[in-house]
């Protein structure tokens, strides 16, 4: 049986295979792609219009993952410029957004490429 190999404090060498994987996840998490609060605020609002926080309890449900309000406004900020995501007008003091067709394009490539990167894995993993 494989000992877990996110345990950073007690890795030893194990398979190449293991010692990948560890290194990708590491990777992965440092470069923030399980955490980029871009794709994180676009998976939130695929699921319907939200305002800033009911989006920040969304991704915590979803991800595991606290953003805080300085993180996620200055996240929403880049969406709008980039033009992924735009306010909806209401009346009311909280303002929510809805993901744009473009925003929605964008996180359709990205989970692409997450996809690949984790059947390749798994299909390598069947193999030991």
């Amino acid at each position: 049986m494989l000992k877990p190999i996110c345990d950073r404090h007690n890795f030893q060498r194990r398979s190449p295979l293991d010692a990948t994987v560890y290194y990708v996840i590491r990777y992965s998490v440092r470069c923030n792609t399980v955490t980029d609060p871009t794709l994180l605020i676009l998976a939130s609002l695929a699921g319907g219009e939200k305002h800033g926080y009911a989006m920040i309890e969304d991704i915590a449900r979803f991800a595991d993952v606290r953003l805080g309000p300085g993180t996620l406004y200055g996240a929403i900020t880049r969406l709008e410029e980039r033009g992924w995501i735009r306010p909806v007008e209401v009346e009311d003091r909280r303002k929510p957004y809805r993901i744009t067709a473009a925003g929605r394009h964008y996180l359709e490539e990205q989970m692409a490429s997450l996809d690949q990167v984790v059947k390749t894995a798994l299909r390598r993993l069947r193999h030991t």
